[in-house]
């Protein structure tokens, strides 16, 4: 099941963490449906010295198969939630691996 992100709240960090998700994606250039191989989302480091310091990343790229335009995909997961940002996309879905 394809989960919509809300932009204004991450996901539940508890329902994520230590898990891998998929993220689907319409291109802005040509409109097309991309859909991303599994991305494993970090845990926000418990060693920090600060919850500020806590958040951590997972970066990767994709290439939209319609046109070629590489996207930039960004899971940061903090102890408030997980974000999923990816450049030159419309809104942004996530569905987790089995």
């Amino acid at each position: 099941m394809w989960i919509q992100q809300n932009p204004s709240s991450p996901a539940p960090l508890a329902d994520l963490q230590g898990r891998a998700v998929g993220l689907k994606f319409e291109c802005t250039k040509c409109h097309t449906e991309v859909f991303t191989d599994l991305i494993g989302v970090p845990a926000p480091n418990d060693q920090a010295d600060s919850p500020a310091h806590a958040d951590n990343h997972e970066i990767e790229e994709i290439k939209c198969p319609g046109c070629e335009m590489t996207h930039s995909l960004e899971v940061d997961s903090s102890f408030d939630g997980v974000t999923f940002k990816v450049s030159d996309a419309k809104a942004v879905s996530y569905q987790v691996a089995e």
